[in-house]
């Protein structure tokens, strides 16, 4: 079961890196009007929260800088990015080395219980695997966002 999970883990990441290298850093920020977030927001976030869900982030791992909670967390906006955002190809290392870290999970630790349910969840390994549901999803999203912009004049930068 857990090669399913690293598996799946290892293929949306894949996908993923692959589509956000295709994406021209003026694309990054623009936001279509008919959505909330950026694609280079969406980057943040998969990232963010996948290291939440995983390794305790940001009490117990430190493999990110602590502003990204504030900047890609849930319920955050570009819209109040004050200070400098973090480069294309800084999300891409921290993506690349988060995904070796979590294939290095031992498999046991995947059967271990939450401490506490989290959206109906019990064990760590249910966890990933909605992290790894939660990154495809925002991968729709960087795909809708591509479409929008190159087949429309209706964004905002």
């Amino acid at each position: 079961m857990h090669d399913l999970l690293f598996n799946q883990f290892a293929l949306t990441r894949k996908m993923f890196l692959k589509t956000i290298k295709g994406v021209e850093e003026d694309l990054l920020d623009v936001q279509p009007e008919e959505l909330n977030n950026t694609i280079r927001w969406h980057i943040g976030h998969v990232l963010t929260t996948t290291e939440q869900f995983l390794f305790g982030f940001p009490g117990k791992s430190k493999n990110l800088p602590e502003f990204y909670l504030s900047y890609f967390g849930n319920g955050t906006s570009p819209r109040d990015w004050r200070d400098v955002k973090p480069s294309k190809e800084e999300l891409v290392v921290h993506l690349q080395t988060q995904i070796e870290r979590i294939q290095a999970i031992p498999a046991d630790v995947f059967d271990k219980n939450l401490k506490q349910p989290f959206m109906g969840l019990q064990t760590i390994g249910e966890l990933a695997n909605m992290a790894a549901f939660h990154e495809a999803h925002h991968l729709g999203q960087i795909t809708v966002i591509k479409l929008l912009v190159n087949n429309h004049a209706s964004f905002q930068k």
